[in-house]
This record gives C-alpha cells, sequence and structure tokens, in this order.
C-alpha cells in the first residue's frame, strides 16, 4: 500500500512501524534534512527522488515530498483488551472509517473492530483520514461481529450499542471496560447486533434533525466515555 504525507510518516516512526520503502523528494529544504536525521535515528532507510516520481506513486501532487510504501497488518481477537474498545457494523465509507479510528485513538480506545464482509477496510485513503493514527491502534477483523461482543461480555466488558433510540448518551454512568458499537451508515445497527448490546445510548438532538454522520456520532460518544472514566485516571 502507498501513503503519504508528514504526519503518515510521523506516526509511522512513533509506532515503529515495518514498511517496505521510504521515498522523500529531492530538495534543498532543511525540513527534508531533519526528516532524514529523525529517519536515521529510527532505523529506517529512505530513497531521495524526484517530485514526478512521487506523484506517479501515490496519485497525489500534494504529497508534502514524502510517499511510504507499507504492507498495512491487521489485528487478530488476541488484541481485543484494554478498558475502551470500538466495534463498526458494517461502516463502508472509508472516510468514516478513517475518522473514527482517529478518534478512537484520541479518545483512548485499545482497538478497533470491524467486519471482514460489507465493511471498508483499510485503504490509503482510510490512513490519509486517520492522519496515520491506523497504524497506532489494532485493526481487528472479525468474521460474526455478534460472536466478538458475547466473547467480551464474557470478559466483564459492558456493551453500547449506539441508536437513536437509546439512552440519553451524557446521561449514563460508564464503568469499565466499555465496548461501544456504532452500526452502517444507512441502517444502523444490525438487529442481532442491537440485541446483544447490554444498553443502547444516543446523543440527543435538539433540532429537527434524525441523525448525526456516524463518525460525528462516534466522536461524542467516545469523548463522552473518555471525560466519564478517564478524566481523573
Amino acid at each position: 500500500m502507498i501513503v503519504y504525507g508528514k504526519s503518515v510518516l510521523d506516526e509511522i516512526i512513533r509506532t515503529h512501524y515495518r514498511v517496505n520503502k521510504i521515498y522523500l523528494k529531492e530538495s534543498d529544504d532543511r525540513k527534508f534534512k531533519a526528516i532524514e536525521e529523525t529517519l536515521k535515528k529510527n532505523g529506517y532507510s529512505y530513497t531521495y527522488t524526484t517530485a514526478k516520481y512521487l506523484e506517479k506513486l501515490c496519485g497525489e501532487e500534494k504529497n508534502q515530498g514524502i510517499v511510504i510504501d507499507v504492507d498495512f497488518q491487521y489485528s487478530d481477537e488476541s488484541a481485543l483488551n484494554g478498558n475502551l474498545i470500538v466495534l463498526l457494523d458494517h461502516i463502508v465509507d472509508p472516510h468514516n472509517l478513517g475518522a473514527i479510528i482517529r478518534t478512537s485513538v484520541a479518545a483512548g480506545a485499545s482497538a478497533v473492530v470491524i467486519t471482514k464482509d460489507r465493511s471498508a477496510k483499510v485503504t490509503a485513503a482510510v490512513v490519509k483520514v486517520s492522519a496515520g493514527t491506523v497504524f497506532r491502534i489494532p485493526i481487528v477483523v472479525v468474521t460474526n461481529l455478534v460472536n466478538t461482543i458475547e466473547k467480551l461480555q464474557e470478559q466483564g466488558y459492558w456493551v453500547y450499542g449506539a441508536d437513536m433510540r437509546g439512552k440519553n448518551v451524557f446521561e449514563e454512568r460508564f464503568t469499565l471496560p466499555v465496548a461501544v458499537v456504532f452500526g452502517n451508515e444507512g441502517e444502523g445497527l444490525s438487529r442481532l447486533v442491537k440485541e446483544k448490546c447490554d444498553q443502547l445510548i444516543s446523543v440527543p438532538m435538539f433540532s429537527s434533525i434524525d441523525s448525526l454522520n456516524v463518525s460525528v456520532s462516534a466522536g461524542i460518544v467516545l469523548f463522552e466515555v473518555a471525560r466519564k472514566c478517564f478524566a481523573n485516571s
């Protein structure tokens, strides 16, 4: 997978993520010398090349002079631990996936779960929208989300489902560990997933709007969990 940009490279370095190759634009700009020193310090090799070749590699002129060839690695269910897990019930828009991943990292989540079928996967677009944070959190692919929810419940997780008919999220008292499920952009949570959740929660609306974009809802809900559970820890 070809990805690009300074923020993406920063996350790769932060997590010591393995890459195939790093390309930098031929330039006298001091910022590239600083990047070069950081790469050397962290044991990454790199190659200087032309701006034209970088554009050819990633299909984008505005790549900040940095292109990375990387093989993204998904995690298995052994990564499902920690106090906050985010589960996605057939999210299909790559931009929503990338935004939710970024929010999940910022809110202190320990993993993001996506489904094997009928779901967006990690692509260059998802990496870009996530600002590279996709390399900082395990992305777990599961075949059956209901089974995964049951396993988490057996481990002591209280599983919340985001649904417009649920309890006001601002009135809920969260006790860790918590897992939160967000549904498909058009259909919301599937019936079986909804039935399996311990509690449904919603973001209250103060005007005649039926619902929010799922990535916006995720931001509100996850930071409400973080505010109540992590703020004083």
